[in-house]
C-alpha cells in the first residue's frame, strides 16, 4: 500500500501556503482528520494525481493521508480507510469504484466525496456540478456539507448494485454514450451509438411492475433518485420513468430528447414515484447504473433507499441540470 501523510496542521509546513496561511475549511462539518483514495489507473485520474492531490490538502488546516489504490488490495485499503473512521473520505476514482465505497461506508460510515475520475462522473456531477476532479475536491472542502443521498438498489439474482443519480434498463441504455459523445462534440462517434441503439430497438420489450401493480411493458425503464429529479422535491422514492416509443420514428424522438433535452418532454413517457420494482425480459437486460455500462440477468428487482449514505457536498447539491 502507498500512502503519502500530507499534514496541514502546521501552516509553516505548507511552502506554497505557508505566507498566506491555510485555506479556509467549510464551517457546516468538522474536518480534522481526512483520508483520500485514489486509483490511479482510472480513465480521468493518471499517475501523478495522487501527489497533486496531497499538494492540494496540504493547504488545509486539517490532518490529511492520501492513499494511491494498487491492483489486488482494493479491498484491504477500501476497509482500511473506512476503519480509521475519518471525518470525511475522499474518492478519486471511475463511477463504479466511487459507488462500491459508497454503498460500504452506508449511512453510518464517514462522509464520503466522490470526485470526478471516470468516464461519465455522474455522481460526482450531481453532487459538485463539475467534471474537474480539483475543482470539486475543493468546493467539498471549503463548502461541504453533511448531505444524507438517497437512491436505489438493483438485485438481479446474481449481484446487488447501488444506484444513486440514475439507472436506465433497456436498449435505450445505448444512448448513454452517444449523449456522452455529444457532450464532448464527437459527433460521428453520437451518430454510431446512437444508430447501434437505434437497431436494438423493439427486439425485446421490458415487463415490469411498479409497487405490486399490474404489470406493463415499455422499450425502457427510467429510476431517478430524488437528488437529481427536476420531478421530485423529496424523499418520497425513486421516480420511474417509462419509455414506450412505438415506431422507429418516436424512437428515433425519443433518442435525440435524451441526447439534446429533457426526455420528459416526449409524450411516449409517463414518470411516477414508486418505492419498488420488478422488471423482466425474454433475454438478458442491456442496463447503465449510474454512468456504468452492465448486463443484468433477464429479471431483476429495484427498492428504493432513503438513506444509502451521507455526501460531503453543498446545500443544495447541483442535481439534475449537470448530469
Amino acid at each position: 500500500m502507498t500512502d503519502t501523510l500530507a499534514s496541514a496542521s502546521d501552516p509553516a509546513t505548507a511552502s506554497d501556503d505557508a505566507v498566506a496561511g491555510p485555506r479556509v475549511l467549510t464551517s457546516h462539518v468538522p474536518l480534522k482528520r481526512v483520508i483520500m483514495l485514489v486509483n490511479p489507473l482510472s480513465g480521468g485520474v493518471g499517475p501523478a494525481a495522487a501527489g497533486e492531490a496531497a499538494d492540494i490538502l496540504a493547504g488545509y488546516a486539517c490532518e490529511t493521508t492520501v492513499v494511491a489504490l494498487e491492483a489486488g488490495q482494493f479491498d484491504a485499503q477500501v476497509q482500511a480507510a473506512l476503519d480509521a473512521r475519518p471525518d470525511a473520505l475522499f474518492v478519486l476514482a471511475g463511477d463504479g469504484t466511487a459507488g462500491t465505497i459508497a454503498s460500504r461506508a452506508g449511512p453510518a460510515g464517514p462522509l464520503i466525496a466522490p470526485l470526478p475520475g471516470g468516464t461519465m462522473n455522474m455522481l460526482p456531477r450531481a453532487l459538485y456540478g463539475t467534471a474537474d476532479w480539483r475543482a470539486a475536491l475543493k468546493t467539498a472542502l471549503e463548502d461541504g456539507a453533511a448531505q444524507c443521498v438517497a437512491g436505489g438498489e438493483i438485485s438481479d439474482g446474481q449481484a446487488r448494485r447501488a444506484f444513486y443519480c440514475a439507472a436506465i434498463l433497456g436498449s435505450p441504455a445505448l444512448w448513454a454514450p452517444a449523449r456522452e459523445a455529444v457532450r464532448e462534440a464527437k459527433f460521428g462517434l453520437a451518430w454510431a451509438y446512437a444508430r447501434r441503439a437505434l437497431k436494438r430497438a423493439f427486439t425485446g420489450r421490458l415487463r415490469f411492475s411498479l409497487d405490486g401493480k399490474a404489470e406493463r411493458r415499455a422499450e425502457a425503464l427510467v429510476l431517478i433518485s430524488p437528488m437529481i429529479s427536476r420531478a421530485m422535491d423529496e424523499h418520497t422514492g425513486l421516480e420511474a420513468a417509462a419509455m414506450n416509443p412505438s415506431d422507429a420514428l418516436q424512437a428515433f424522438r425519443l433518442a435525440a430528447h435524451a441526447v439534446f433535452d429533457d426526455w420528459r418532454q416526449d409524450p411516449a413517457v409517463t414518470t411516477r414515484a414508486i418505492q419498488q420494482a420488478t422488471v423482466r425480459a425474454r433475454s438478458r437486460i442491456p442496463a447503465v447504473i449510474d454512468g456504468e455500462p452492465i448486463l443484468l440477468r433477464h429479471e431483476a428487482r429495484v427498492r428504493f433507499v432513503r438513506e444509502a449514505f451521507r455526501a460531503l457536498a453543498p446545500n443544495p447539491p447541483a442535481a439534475e441540470d449537470s448530469v
